[in-house]
């Protein structure tokens, strides 16, 4: 079960979350070091809860704001240059070489 839930994180303020990542962040660090201690915790998966939370709140942070919806955009009207269809330019014909010069060089 996470420790706080995405929704709960978008409802709080900036300030809060930045609050409540650093009280998340000392827990982690706590655990770590008791572990690294050889000390036995009771929940060995609250490092990972504390990690994933942490990573929430920091990925809520950095997305960008919401975009309000404006009024729908009326359609464009076509400009003078959009109105006619546009003409495929024809490639040049290539140059054959005169079959006498081919000859010439046979002989």
């Amino acid at each position: 079960m996470p420790i706080l839930r995405v929704k709960e994180i978008r409802d709080t303020s900036h300030e809060d979350r930045l609050k409540r990542l650093s009280e998340l962040r000392t827990e982690l660090i706590r655990l770590k070091t008791m572990v690294k201690a050889g000390g036995s915790l009771e929940n060995p998966a609250r490092i990972h809860e504390l990690r994933k939370t942490i990573a929430r709140i920091l990925t809520i942070d950095n997305e960008p704001a919401p975009i309000k919806k404006k009024e729908e955009k009326k359609p464009k009207e076509p400009k003078e240059s959009e109105e006619k269809p546009k003409e495929k330019k024809k490639k040049p014909a290539k140059k054959k070489k005169p079959k006498e010069a081919k000859e010439d060089k046979e002989e």
